[in-house]
């Protein structure tokens, strides 16, 4: 049986994802609690995923880089077969 493969680190390729998913459910539920008006912020996150996905580059890099995460994941060794 093969084991799925570990991950080795956090990187701004998994912390951009993990970001955006926590604020936009975050986001809905001040929505469904307080305001519709809170599903802006829903769309912003949206429009940053888009542009992350496009170019590569979105605010959140810009802090991720300044608080220290690797830009790229660590290597790791690929499992044999």
């Amino acid at each position: 049986m093969r084991q799925l493969p570990r991950h080795h680190g956090w990187s701004i390729a998994r912390v951009v994802p993990l970001l955006a998913g926590t604020f936009v459910l975050i986001s809905v539920l001040l929505a469904g609690v307080f305001s519709p008006w809170w599903l802006i912020f829903t769309g912003f996150v949206g429009a940053n995923l888009l542009l992350y996905s496009a170019v590569g580059w979105c605010p959140a890099t810009l802090l991720l880089r300044r608080l220290g995460v690797p830009a790229e994941p660590a290597s790791c060794p690929t499992p044999q077969a």
